[in-house]
């Protein structure tokens, strides 16, 4: 049988196609909570410290077949078992995916911070992006060409995320996903500009969801491993809903943010600065906060 020819492929087609996958990945983790099988791996400092399970290799298989079948030219970057496939016939398409995003979270049977993320990276855009929270069966995320980011529950109800500005971070949350002492002291001092901080580890998409459904003002994450799997949804997202990233600006000897474009991430690498993802509109205020600190 010759193989249908039904036209271009668009971003409704991606999208559809990804929130399915997504929707069947996490039936698996869920079906598993309580027969899983844990594995301890590698973790990217080199030790084995780190944790696998048979749901995040079922999630896995799930994606891996689902790109293979509908997209078969473009590559794949798969957190379980170091997986890499490279994009084939000239495609420079390459998926990211994170089959269990939060294992430890997952494997302590926590109701909060356990998720699944996949994201599209085409050339130096991350294209289109999703990430489910496993516990709420939500979703976050934006198919290709699309200018809006979308929270999708499960029972399909559709909200437009957006944010113009407008909050005082005087009332405001920051959310850490270490300890304040973990960080520099610019953060640290930058922490003065908001009512309060919570600190919260998990997957990194639902700790970042809750920066897009504006819980929180502010995201502060300590220097650690950029990946593709955790870092391309969530950098995809916060741009497209006008979020900046600050680093401290070493032109300032660490005492002033600078903006900086992280690219997506296409190898595992590490970042060894502070980063704050703040709005763009939020971002004199801050500044405006860390002037008066030094009066």
């Amino acid at each position: 049988m010759s193989a249908l020819d039904l036209g271009p492929i668009n971003g409704h087609i991606v999208g559809r196609v990804m929130k399915e996958a997504m929707r069947r990945a996490t039936v698996a983790i869920r079906s598993e909570r309580l027969v899983f099988e844990a594995h301890a791996k590698e973790g990217y400092g080199g030790s084995m410290d780190d944790v696998f399970t048979t749901a995040d290799r079922k999630a896995q298989e799930i994606y891996l077949r689902t790109i293979q079948e509908c997209f078969p030219q473009c590559g794949v970057i798969a957190e379980e078992d170091a997986l890499t496939i490279a994009p084939s016939a000239g495609c420079d398409a390459i998926f990211s995916v994170d089959p269990l995003d939060g294992t430890k979270a997952f494997v302590r049977r926590q109701s909060h911070g356990v998720g699944t993320m996949v994201a599209l990276v085409i050339g130096a855009e991350v294209a289109c992006a999703y990430v489910g929270d496993i516990n709420t069966e939500e979703v976050y995320g934006y198919r290709p060409g699309s200018d809006s980011v979308h929270r999708i529950t499960r029972l399909d109800t559709f909200e437009r995320l957006a944010y113009a500005g407008g909050d005082d971070l005087s009332e405001a949350y920051a959310l850490l996903r270490d300890p304040p002492e973990i960080y520099s002291a610019l953060t640290r001092r930058s922490l003065s500009a908001f009512r309060t901080y919570e600190s919260s580890g998990g997957s990194i998409g639902v700790w970042a969801a809750r920066l897009w459904k504006r819980e929180v003002a502010a995201l502060m994450l300590p220097p650690g491993w950029e990946t593709p799997w955790d870092s391309n949804p969530v950098i995809g997202i916060c741009k497209k809903l006008g979020y900046v990233f600050l680093a401290p600006d070493p032109d300032s000897r660490g005492d002033s943010w600078r903006e900086y474009d992280p690219p997506p991430v296409l190898a595992q690498h590490r970042r060894e600065h502070d980063t704050l993802i703040i709005h763009k509109s939020d971002w004199p205020q801050l500044t405006a906060a860390l002037a008066a600190s030094r009066t």
